[in-house]
């Protein structure tokens, strides 16, 4: 079975630091894009970042979070990281990993991040 594992969330003061990580099992980890969404209470989920598969990778980030945060994986230990700087109190809510494989969305059971001001 598909599984992705978030962990990393926490309570951390504006202009702090977390690292979130997104363990993967049950697929070909390596030939997958992985994706970060987060869903803060009210609003709808939205994508924070994401990035390519071993082939070339690459990767992309919501304006919002442009310049703070930065993804990176480990082929090896099959991890996905979202080191996340110069929080701020909107970037609380829970945060999700995401893989789409053939078609279908898996996700993570999301780890919570609160930013106190």
């Amino acid at each position: 079975d598909v599984q992705l594992q978030a962990s990393g969330g926490g309570l951390v003061q504006a202009g702090g630091s977390l690292r979130l990580s997104c363990a993967g099992s049950g697929f070909n980890f390596e030939d997958y894009a992985i994706g970060w969404f987060r869903q803060a209470p009210g609003k709808e989920r939205e994508r924070v970042s994401c990035i390519s598969s071993h082939e070339s990778i690459t990767s992309g980030y919501a304006r919002s979070v442009k310049g703070r945060f930065t993804i990176s994986r480990d082929n090896v230990r099959r991890t996905v990281f979202l080191q996340m700087n110069s929080l701020q109190p909107e970037d609380t809510a829970v945060y999700y990993c995401n893989v789409d494989r053939q078609g279908i969305d898996y996700w993570g059971q999301g780890t919570l991040v609160t930013v106190s001001s």
